[in-house]
């Protein structure tokens, strides 16, 4: 894996993570080469079928040959097993929407960034007595920047981002960043089932420009 604070840096300047998985892989690699090319350097793939770890495994060797300077990392990490294959399979981060120490721990031993996802203070706290130093906030669409807002004055200097139902325009990107998180999660809100079904490859190209973008001023205000 790489470094823990190496991949955190790069999330953090980036502003954003997306994040996705579809059953081809041949779309799935179009998809990341799309993103690399808007300006994308690091991003997550999620685990959320039996395809995905071959599909990475394809996507990775793809990356590693194609793309200098990008971290790819896996996400929906739920089991110590899970955890396993994909370091072992060279991820460079785990993503999950749960706490389970034991994936926390594996990640840890190899120096790399586990991100857990909370929807508790009691979860936060316990992410954080197991080296989270990044969360995410799941599911954001439910919990809103209100919740972000009340939590960072109990969690001083802890690392937040919202995943699930951030929208792609300003006035709720800005308003993440307004309640102070780091990075926002961008799924299918960004990576559309349309465009994956359709190969929109030159839209996808465009929204993720725009998102970028859109995190940058959002970041500065």
């Amino acid at each position: 894996m790489k470094a823990k604070q190496e991949v955190l840096d790069s999330i953090i300047k980036q502003g954003m993570l997306p994040l996705f998985f579809y059953e081809d892989p041949e779309v799935s690699l179009q998809v990341v080469r799309t993103l690399y090319k808007a300006g994308v350097r690091v991003m997550e793939y999620t685990n959320r079928a039996k395809e995905a770890f071959e599909n990475f495994k394809v996507l990775k060797a793809a990356v590693d040959k194609e793309m200098p300077g990008f971290y790819f990392g896996a996400g929906t990490i739920k089991t110590k097993a899970d955890a396993i294959r994909y370091t072992d399979a060279g991820a460079d981060l785990i993503v999950a929407p749960t706490i389970n120490p034991e994936v926390g721990d594996i990640v840890n031993q190899l120096g790399g960034l586990w991100i857990p996802g909370c929807m508790t203070p009691t979860e936060i706290h316990l992410a954080q007595e197991h080296g989270a130093a990044l969360i995410k906030i799941f599911p954001a669409n439910v919990l809103g920047p209100g919740f972000i807002t009340a939590v960072s004055d109990v969690f001083r200097g802890q690392l937040f981002m919202p995943t699930g139902g951030v929208e792609l325009n300003k006035e709720n990107i800005s308003g993440w960043f307004k309640a102070g998180v780091c990075a926002v999660g961008m799924g299918s809100k960004l990576i559309t089932r349309e465009i994956l079904q359709h190969k929109l490859y030159d839209k996808l190209y465009a929204d993720t420009v725009n998102a970028l973008q859109l995190v940058t001023s959002s970041k500065q205000v």
